[in-house]
Parts: C-alpha cells; sequence; structure tokens
C-alpha cells in the first residue's frame, strides 16, 4: 500500500470512529430529554380552579409535542445508521471502512447531531420555562404572609415563574452564543485539518514521484553496463 493510499484509508477510519461517536451521543440524549419531556407532561398536575391562559397551555403542548418528535427522530436515525457502522468499525481490516454507510448518510447523520444536541437542548430549557408557568402559576397569594402585601399585582406563584425565566432566559442566550462559537471553531479547526492533510498528500506524491524518476533513472544506467 503506498503512502497516499494509506493516508486515505487513516482519514476514512477517523471520519468513521467520528460518525459513531455522533450517533452514540445523539442517542443518549435524545433518549435522556426525550424522556425527561414525556415524565413532564404527564406527572404535571393541572389545577382545576383555576384559568390558565390559553397561550400558555397551548406553548406547553406544543413545546413538548415538538420537542419529543424531534429527539425521537435524532434517535431513529441512530439506531437505522449505528449498527451498521459498529459492524465495520469492528472487522479488523483496514478494506472495510469502505462497506460502512457513514460517507454516504453523512448529511443524516449530521442531521440528528444537530437535533439532538442544538436543536432538541434549545426546545428542552423551553420546555423548563414552560413547565415553572404551568406549575406555580396557579398558586395564590397568602393572605398570612406579611412580606406579601396586599396591594402587590404579583402572587408568589408568578414570581417564582417570573424567576426561572429570568434565570433560563441568559443561559439560553449563552447556549446560544457557546453553540454558534463552537460550531465555528470547529469548521475552522477542519479546514486547518484539511489543508493540512492536502499538504501531506502533495509531499507523498512529490517524493513518490521523485522515487519513481530515481527508478527511471538508474534502469538505462544498469541496462547499459549489462
Amino acid at each position: 500500500m503506498s503512502l497516499n493510499e494509506h493516508s486515505m484509508q487513516a482519514l476514512s477510519w477517523r471520519k468513521l470512529y467520528l460518525s459513531r461517536a455522533k450517533l452514540k451521543a445523539s442517542s443518549r440524549t435524545s433518549a435522556l430529554l426525550s424522556g425527561f419531556a414525556m415524565v413532564a407532561m404527564v406527572e404535571v398536575q393541572l389545577d382545576a380552579d383555576h384559568d390558565y391562559p390559553r397561550g400558555l397551555l397551548i406553548a406547553f403542548s406544543a413545546c413538548t409535542t415538538v420537542l419529543v418528535a424531534v429527539h425521537l427522530f435524532a434517535l431513529m436515525i441512530s439506531t437505522c445508521i449505528l449498527p451498521n457502522i459498529e459492524a465495520v468499525s469492528n472487522v479488523h481490516n483496514l478494506n472495510s471502512v469502505k462497506e460502512s454507510p457513514h460517507e454516504r448518510m453523512h448529511r443524516h447523520i449530521e442531521l440528528a447531531w444537530a437535533f439532538s444536541t442544538v436543536i432538541g437542548t434549545l426546545l428542552f430549557l423551553a420546555e423548563v420555562v414552560l413547565l415553572c408557568w404551568v406549575k406555580f402559576l396557579p398558586l395564590k397569594k397568602n393572605p398570612l404572609d406579611p412580606a406579601q402585601s396586599s396591594n402587590s399585582s404579583i402572587t408568589s406563584g408568578q414570581a417564582a415563574a417570573i424567576a426561572s425565566t429570568s434565570i433560563m432566559v441568559p443561559f439560553g442566550l449563552i447556549f446560544i452564543v457557546f453553540a454558534v462559537h463552537f460550531y465555528r471553531s470547529l469548521v475552522s479547526h477542519k479546514t486547518d485539518r484539511q489543508f493540512q492533510e492536502l499538504n501531506e498528500l502533495a509531499e507523498f506524491a512529490r517524493l513518490q514521484d521523485q522515487l519513481d524518476h530515481r527508478g527511471d533513472a538508474i534502469s538505462p544506467a544498469v541496462t547499459h553496463f549489462a
């Protein structure tokens, strides 16, 4: 095997291992967060005597449904592709990497990764905020509590929901900024690695070409002396 073929084989195996790691992380994250969302919807106890805002209930129901659907879609992709990649990665043969579907299914793997780690996580943050509003909003004022003024228009439940929202919104913004920064850093790293690998391949090709020319130059000399 030449140096160029060996380098290409190593690159293919690195892509295979990266795809397998992404699918494993997506499947674990999706199963965990979708399970939490389902438990939150089932276990939440709505107060029949409280008049909930219609928009709040619709937002909570829609957010939970979309959250579960997004994570189940990512989980389905991971479940369908991961066994085929695992079967190839466990074979100790360098040429077996060509049998793996990770190159053809690259867009599906990236889609599952994005749904599970980016979109699904943002939806889960929104789910926590909406759950706090649904859970705490029915709480009324305590007339025996001197800390609550009778002139105050905010109940204890609303105060708790506002506090949770005030905490979660900055974390959501930080998450978005970090995700954008991480994606840009990752793209920059991949670009640098590709340029480096292209330079290494060009250097290998140059060395191979020099060796071939040296062999061609030695052959006529040997024939002449013979």
